[in-house]
């Protein structure tokens, strides 16, 4: 009994974490499309590496420039989970986490000057929650450091 208990709770471990990876792997393609849909109506993308000030652009609340806006929500939060507030149209201080319950990593032209990337940087940092969020030259992700192993990225 004890051998068959422990099969189906590895089973059941293994089967939780596939499910996890495939839940953060569907919110940053939707979060990818947000931001595409951000991209054209504004003309570009959210300028930040603030996660909480990634969601105010997302539901209208902040504008490229980073002033306050009463726009159109371009992402539906219904499936996202999200932490620092119960509302996040009423409290900028709100983020989408990821399924290990963890920021979701933006960037996109921060800092200023020398940005060669034409896209921006959207990632979970993955099962471990580790990450070493190192740029390299001209805004791209540095996926070379273990850390960044398990890293799921929406735009690769």
């Amino acid at each position: 009994m004890a051998i068959l208990a422990g099969l189906v709770l590895g089973v059941g471990r293994r089967a939780s974490a596939a499910g996890k990876t495939a839940r953060a792997r569907a919110e940053l393609a939707a979060l990818a499309a947000a931001l595409e849909s951000y991209q054209r109506t504004y003309g570009d993308y959210p300028r930040t590496d603030d996660a909480a000030s990634l969601l105010q652009s997302l539901i209208g609340r902040r504008g490229l420039a980073g002033t306050a806006i009463s726009g159109r929500a371009i992402l539906e939060l219904a499936p996202f989970a999200t932490a620092g507030a119960t509302d996040p149209f009423n409290s900028p201080a709100a983020e989408l986490i990821d399924p290990w319950g963890r920021p979701y990593v933006y960037v996109y032209k921060v800092p200023a000057g020398g940005w060669m990337n034409s896209g921006f940087i959207l990632y979970s940092p993955g099962p471990d929650g580790k990450d070493a969020p190192a740029l390299l030259p001209g805004g791209y992700a540095d996926p070379t450091p273990r850390e960044n192993a398990d890293n799921l990225h929406a735009n690769r």
